[in-house]
């Protein structure tokens, strides 16, 4: 049984509850999301296989999970990648965020989620259960697609993807 680590208001550990109960009654937990950039700034989305439980089809971020119980963000962060993209970077935290959104089939999504950065030309080798598709877009073309195909991405990837943006400008400047 999956377990996810249950936080208060301020990201401070409460205890543990099954994965999908906690997604089912909307407690709030900790959750990491992987943002990998080759070298033409161009960052990696996963369209996320059509067997997971919830958001199956969607486009998100490069990789995203939870923590296990003592396990820290960034471990987290490198072993998802690894296990669902099949690929190594360098991450670095970059900022983390409270969120709450109801998904499909009365689930919801109300985490402290710790974002990560990573850079690489590695290519990917997704993991067929975890990953259906990918592909390395601009910002701009991510942006203006997000605009036109809102219903394509996880509920998730739409909170961060300004964030996102606003971390990108400020590394750039």
């Amino acid at each position: 049984m999956e377990e996810v680590i249950l936080v208060n208001e301020n990201d401070e550990v409460l205890g543990t509850m099954e994965k999908l109960l906690a997604h089912e009654t909307a407690k709030l937990h900790r959750a990491i999301s992987v943002f990998i950039f080759n070298s033409k700034n161009e960052l990696l989305i996963q369209q996320i296989a059509n067997s997971k439980y919830h958001s199956g089809g969607l486009w998100s971020n490069t990789a995203c999970s939870h923590p296990r119980l003592n396990e820290e963000s960034i471990y987290a962060a490198s072993r998802r990648l690894e296990e669902e993209m099949g690929m190594k970077s360098d991450l670095e935290f970059k900022f983390k965020f409270k969120y709450k959104s109801e998904m499909m089939n009365g689930l919801f999504e109300h985490e402290v989620d710790h974002v990560f950065f990573g850079v690489t030309d590695t290519p990917p080798n997704p993991n067929p259960q975890e990953v259906s598709d990918f592909k390395y877009v601009s910002l701009e073309q991510l942006t203006l697609d997000i605009k036109y195909n809102t219903d394509n991405y996880t509920s998730w990837f739409l909170k961060l993807i300004d964030k996102v943006s606003l971390e990108i400008n400020k590394t750039l400047n």
